[in-house]
């Protein structure tokens, strides 16, 4: 890893979907391998060069699969200077689309901490990219008590739009991109994020403020950099590169001026388009040669549904117009030619352009600029921003095909525009879109954010505790144990029975918790009436506090860990503010919970509508109904998962070898992750109805203390301690 010191900033990027890694990058092999998986490489690579950084880690899904390269299963790979990928395992082992992998990113969060607290190293911040890495980041952030960088890169409130004006039905979105959990994960993120880096201002303008958490403020400006070593004009009297041997197998006078459009074969980059314009236009047929670059395929055939009748309908509009020998369409390209094209373009006073109906930002414009190419580009998004600093090119109407064709026509022919355009775009590439001017930018902006203290959580003062000893827990909603009604000589009570004289026989090593939304009086006052011992760890009140047995001390880290942003006085008045909801009373309060109860639901207008009015009074808070009547307001930090968390890594206790039974609904963020989960009460289909699918969580046939017992069984609890074999992987940490 070099010899940096380790006593700089540790950062943690985080990107999950795709495929990444540090060379050969497969842009445009799907929609999941567009430019965020080269942005965070390059940004990776970029902060680990400077001096006041020691450390980059960037965090993404590993992937064993024959369908991809075995690159994507190394755990760790150099990136140099101090930067590293770091593949963390979450669900299944073979790659998935990104709408695949909601269900599998409380692994990914739990694989990240478990990695972070084996550096022996506390981050600085968490960087996240896009939504899925907004969920994860935010997580991560809370747990480990750190700020939140977050980039959306892509938003899915912009995205549904769009898709709606196409005509595409609300239902066919959301089955199709699980579009609501998409936004409430962004939602989450800028809710969390102490910084917002866009890389445009038509992104915080048009797209963020979209939200209802996106916050002015917050928002930071910096356009992402190249890699200029790799990006620069053509030599004079350079050779042909390798590539145009492949173009001008489809061209009958390659010597042309080469218009070239790079992209995935995606709709919305307007490709369609482009060729309308080039094949209505006699003048500039004749001016120029049309070059789309639109990713790699092997069969249009075997390809998804949406680029193969992307590239289809090219295929059709060439033949529709008679283009054969004007445009080339290769079947394949190499990381390495993508600038050659661009030098290519340069060499033959040609054009690039991207005709694109929106663009966040257009990294390939700043490539082609750095090269010498002037660039015309979609008038909608990033594209402003380019031409207006570089001034290198022309903005166009992605719908207007006559005018894009004149636009380029004109281009071509004027060539003292041309030189121009070439001339301003390589010298304001380098001055403004650098990577290591990007570094300094980013520096600059998180600075005001970092503190010098590390804060680590000390282990409790509880010198003896039987939980030094343990190599596995059981943590257990106390409304898990028993039915409320069952009776002294019922079968309920036997199983119970027999559960507590298996964690009696194996004390050494198995620990064991009570979860519960009661207070801890409540609790103990209910564990003492179903004869149970006082647990080894009890969390109460929905997670705020934390206590050990035998004398219940409480885990002072942990509440000044959640007091993070803790305004109780801010939070109570928005409640007794809020139509429909009424206080509890001060003796049900908790130093860490706000609770009320719904006393007109025909006013109230629901969680959602209350989390937006806390965040309208600027205060991060968790909200849960824990009755169908009564809800209780958390520190953002505080969950009953949160604690779990912190709970396992004190002790360290792996989370793979916690044994969680859940029974209420607000039990769900135990369950989720690595952990081994088990829902044991009746109906519970019902109450958890999103953890059905999910490989570590099992529905017990029996219920309450039986259905524990059937849980450690599964498990093989006292054994190996871990799914059945058949499921040895999913969601298992590296």
């Amino acid at each position: 890893m070099g010899s940096k010191s380790e006593r700089g900033l540790y950062l943690v990027l985080i990107s999950v979907h795709g495929l990444i890694r540090g060379h050969d990058l497969e842009l445009g092999r799907d929609s999941d391998t567009g430019g965020q998986t080269l942005y965070v490489v390059e940004l990776a690579r970029a902060l680990a060069k400077m001096p006041e950084v020691a450390r980059v880690d960037l965090m993404t899904r590993r992937i064993i699969d024959p369908a991809v390269s075995p690159d994507y299963a190394e755990p760790e790979e150099d990136l140099g200077h101090g930067a590293r990928i770091v593949r963390i395992e979450a669900g299944p082992r073979e790659y998935l689309r990104k709408e695949m992998l909601w269900d599998h990113l409380n692994c990914f969060v739990d694989g990240a901490l478990n990695y972070i607290h084996q550096t022996g190293l506390s981050p600085a911040l968490i960087h996240s990219h896009y939504a899925d890495a907004g969920y994860v980041g935010a997580r991560l952030a809370h747990n480990l008590g750190v700020p939140l960088i977050f980039t959306g890169h892509s938003l899915g409130r912009v995205k549904r739009r769009r898709l709606l004006a196409k005509g595409e039905t609300a239902q066919n979105i959301e089955k199709t991109y699980a579009i609501s959990r998409r936004i409430m994960a962004e939602e989450e993120a800028l809710a969390s994020a102490a910084r917002v880096i866009a890389s445009t201002r038509h992104e915080v303008e048009e797209q963020y403020g979209l939200y209802d958490f996106s916050r002015e403020e917050k928002m930071v400006v910096i356009p992402p950099g190249i890699d200029l070593s790799r990006f620069y004009p053509p030599k004079p009297d350079a050779a042909p590169p390798p590539i145009v041997k492949e173009l001008n197998r489809f061209l009958r006078e390659p010597d042309k001026p080469i218009i070239l459009a790079l992209s995935r074969p995606d709709e919305r980059k307007n490709i369609a388009t482009l060729v309308k314009a080039y094949g209505e236009n006699a003048d500039l047929r004749e001016a120029a040669n049309l070059v789309i670059v639109a990713g790699n395929r092997d069969d249009i055939r075997n390809m998804e549904a949406g680029p193969r009748k992307v590239l289809t309908d090219l295929l059709l509009l060439i033949d529709a117009y008679d283009l054969y020998g004007k445009v080339a369409y290769p079947r394949k390209h190499r990381p390495d030619d993508v600038p050659d094209l661009y030098r290519w373009v340069t060499q033959s006073h040609g054009v690039f352009i991207n005709p694109a109906l929106t663009e966040p930002f257009g990294l390939t414009l700043i490539e082609a600029a750095a090269c010498g190419a002037p660039i015309l580009a979609t008038e909608d998004g990033g594209p402003r921003d380019i031409i207006a600093t570089c001034n290198n090119g022309e903005l166009i109407d992605p719908l207007d095909a006559a005018a894009m064709g004149d636009r380029l026509l004109d281009a071509i022919r004027n060539r003292e525009k041309w030189q121009t355009w070439s001339r301003n775009g390589i010298e304001g590439v380098r001055k403004h879109y650098s990577w290591e001017t990007h570094a300094r930018r980013y520096l600059e902006e998180i600075k005001p954010l970092l503190t010098d203290q590390v804060y680590v959580a000390p282990r409790p003062s509880v010198p003896d505790h039987a939980l030094k000893r343990t190599d596995c827990a059981l943590i257990a909603d106390l409304g898990a144990l028993c039915d409320p009604a069952c009776r002294s000589d019922s079968p309920e009570r036997a199983a119970l029975d027999e559960l507590l004289e298996v964690l009696r026989t194996n004390r050494r090593r198995v620990g064991f918790g009570i979860s519960t939304d009661m207070t801890r009086t409540e609790a103990l006052a209910r564990l003492k009436k179903l004869g149970i011992p006082v647990p080894d760890v009890l969390f109460s009140r929905s997670g705020t506090q934390i206590h050990y047995g035998p004398r219940l001390s409480q885990d002072q880290a942990w509440s000044k860990h959640i007091a993070y942003g803790w305004l109780p006085d801010q939070v109570n008045a928005v409640l007794q503010n809020t139509p429909g909801l009424a206080l509890l009373p001060r003796a049900m309060q908790g130093m860490y919970s706000s609770c009320a109860r719904i006393v007109d639901p025909s006013v109230f207008e629901g969680v959602e509508a209350l989390v937006k009015r806390f965040h309208e009074a600027d205060l991060s808070v968790h909200v849960q109904l824990n009755t169908d009547s009564n809800l209780v307001v958390l520190p953002v930090r505080a969950s009953k998962g949160f604690a779990l968390r912190f709970f396992a890594a004190q002790w360290d206790i792996p989370l793979e070898r916690i044994l969680v039974a859940g029974a209420v609904a607000t039990d769900e963020s135990m369950l989720r992750g690595n952990p081994l989960g088990a829902v044991v009460v009746p109906n519970g289909e019902a109450i958890f109805p999103n953890l059905v699918s999910l490989e570590r969580v099992i529905f017990t046939k029996h219920y309450y203390a039986a259905g524990i017992l059937e849980a450690m069984e599964y498990y093989d609890f006292l054994g190996a301690c871990r799914l059945p074999e058949e499921h040895s992987w999913a969601g298992e940490s590296a």
